[in-house]
């Protein structure tokens, strides 16, 4: 294991550990997170850790072409139940994946210095939010880093508060990325719900491929 000081450097992601931990310690600069993202690297610790540096292998990923959409959700979809925006209220958006509880999880990982840092990361174009709407109630949302130059998106939290909305925000993101001719979205690790959407694991060295590494 690699401890970071304040020079803006990674060691190669080959030197993580079996269970993808990287590096600890530096800090959560623009610039930082930024080579991480670009390097295959992301920041996930709680409160009272350390800045924890990961790159998992495999990797949970979603080619956009793969997205699974069933019937029952494309009734949902066509429904025009929900009003979907990006970049509205990235703030509203963040705190809301901090807050809410998920079943299996004591507390969030999203903590203060990490809302802040992101928060950054959006005022400077490169933080992007999804947020859904039931007339003008917030129901759901995600947000995630944008590699526009790489063609990935690297999605890191997404929250919902009625059935189904965060699924149609990440469905309208795919759409768009689709449209903007997107490689791959990030997913990071594996969870069934991911999967039920179509995500898949695929090796390190194959996903740092498609970071032009």
């Amino acid at each position: 294991m690699h401890f970071l000081t304040e020079t803006l450097w990674f060691p190669p992601v080959t030197d993580a550990s079996e269970d993808g931990l990287l590096a600890v310690g530096g800090d959560l600069s623009s610039e930082r997170l930024l080579l991480a993202y670009q390097s295959g690297i992301f920041p996930w610790y709680s409160e009272g850790q350390p800045i924890l540096w990961w790159s998992p292998d495999p990797r949970m990923v979603l080619f956009p072409k793969n997205l699974k959409v069933s019937k029952s959700f494309r009734k949902t979809i066509n429904s025009e139940k929900f009003t979907v925006t990006f970049n509205q209220n990235f703030m509203d958006v963040i705190e809301n994946c901090a807050s809410i509880r998920r079943e299996g999880q004591d507390g969030t990982w999203i903590t203060s210095e990490m809302e802040k840092a992101y928060i950054n990361l959006h005022e400077k174009g490169h933080a992007v939010s999804v947020e859904v709407w039931q007339e003008s109630e917030l129901v759901g949302g995600l947000y995630g880093i944008d590699l526009p130059e790489l063609r990935v998106f690297c999605g890191e939290s997404m929250f919902t508060k009625v059935s189904d909305a965060s699924k149609v925000g990440f469905y309208h993101l795919i759409e768009f990325l689709k449209g903007k001719n997107y490689k791959i979205i990030d997913c990071q690790v594996y969870t069934e719900h991911l999967e039920r959407l179509g995500a898949e694991e695929i090796s390190r060295k194959e996903f740092l491929q498609h970071l032009n590494f």
